[in-house]
This record gives C-alpha cells, sequence and structure tokens, in this order.
C-alpha cells in the first residue's frame, strides 16, 4: 500500500497526506456522506456530525461542500493517474504494462470502492472550473492507456481498429468496478484485477499474455 493511503472500514484511502487531522476526518466524512446519501442530498451539517465536529468547525477547514467535493476528487484522481502512469512507463512489453494498468486500476477501486464511487461519478456536481480541472486529470489517464496500446501496435503485440474507443472500454471497465465490487463477495481485489487484466488483454488482441507474477 501506498505511503499516500490509508485504511478505514476496510477501504484503501488516499488521505495520508490531508493535515491537519480535523481536514482528514471532514474529508473521510463527507467521502462516506456522499457515497451513501449522493453529493446534493448531502449537507455540511451531516458531514460534520459524521466527522464528530459541529457544522461550524467545517467551515475552519474548507469554505464550502464544494471545496470538499474538489478536494476529494482531486486526490482521488491523482492518485489514479499516479497508478496508471506508474504502469505504463515501467520497463518491459506493452502487453505487460497494459496488463498492470488495467490490475493496479481495478484494485483501486475494488479495495477504495467508496471513495472511487465518489470520485468517479460525482464530477457533475462540480463547477465550472474545479470541473474542468478534474477533466483535465481525466485526459491525463486517457493518455496514459491510450499510449500503453498505441505502443502495443507498434510493437505488433495488439491488433485494435479504434485505439480511441478501446481506450474508453477500457478505463470504463475499470471504473465500474467502484459501482458494483463488494467486500463479502466471492472475489478479492486481487483476483478481480488479474480477471479484469486477462479480459482486457483479449480485447486488444494481445498475442501474447505477460510472464506470471509481472
Amino acid at each position: 500500500m501506498s505511503t499516500a493511503e490509508e485504511t478505514a472500514g476496510g477501504e484503501m484511502q488516499p488521505w495520508a497526506e490531508v493535515t491537519p487531522e480535523a481536514a482528514r476526518r471532514l474529508l473521510v466524512a463527507a467521502v462516506e456522506a456522499f457515497a451513501e446519501r449522493g453529493y446534493h442530498a448531502t449537507t455540511t451539517r451531516d458531514i460534520a456530525g459524521r466527522a464528530g465536529m459541529s457544522p461550524a468547525a467545517l467551515y475552519i477547514h474548507y469554505k464550502t461542500k464544494e471545496e470538499l467535493l474538489h478536494r476529494i476528487s482531486r486526490i482521488g484522481h491523482e492518485r489514479a493517474l499516479d497508478i496508471l502512469r506508474t504502469a505504463a512507463r515501467r520497463e518491459g512489453t506493452a502487453t505487460e504494462r497494459l496488463a498492470d494498468a488495467v490490475s493496479s486500476f481495478v484494485r483501486w477501486h475494488a479495495g477504495g470502492r467508496t471513495t472511487a464511487r465518489v470520485v468517479q461519478y460525482e464530477l457533475d456536481s462540480l463547477g465550472p472550473d474545479a470541473r474542468a480541472e478534474i477533466v483535465a486529470l481525466r485526459r491525463q489517464c486517457d493518455a496514459e492507456v491510450r499510449g500503453i496500446i498505441e505502443d502495443g501496435i507498434a510493437a505488433g503485440e495488439f491488433e485494435v481498429l479504434d485505439v480511441r474507443g478501446t481506450t474508453l472500454a477500457v478505463l470504463s471497465l475499470c471504473i465500474d468496478v467502484a459501482r458494483w465490487f463488494n467486500i463479502a463477495g466471492p472475489w478479492t481485489p486481487d483476483e478481480v484485477g488479474a480477471l479484469y487484466a486477462d479480459l482486457v488483454l483479449r480485447m486488444v488482441g494481445a498475442h501474447k499474455a505477460p510472464a506470471a507474477g509481472k
């Protein structure tokens, strides 16, 4: 687990760098409330109550409810980008790097499913400026996956007719894990990551699967 992640309620959360501790508690409380009730149905009083604080205390750290969502979304997308960028720039074939990117990305969405649901599905709740910043991060995520696929095509490892559409399909497949994954279900995050890596390699027509353990 990254040093930038904590475990709360059995889920990975990328909030370790948030200080002071009260600000971090409010972020965690906001994630839980937004995931359970949705952004628009959640009040600042709901968030403060979950954090064990008074409503007035929230405004010491965050000016508005949207500022909370913006920070949650930015940290989450930066973590997602880091996962994909690390896999894309590692040594190895395009097949190995794509498998690594997908399995890692899926594990993050499964292991941090509550956080990931808020990060991935509340984008439209942000105002124009905040939304533009997050969209830019999403485009960088897209570029990392697209780059691996293009490398695979150039190396003769992949057979892909529509790179843009395939990139969208790969990312959508991974992100959707946050919507349905259940920690009490039949699969672990690692198992789902491995399954999805195999599915994506089939999707791109990979000629050779990565070696075990890669």
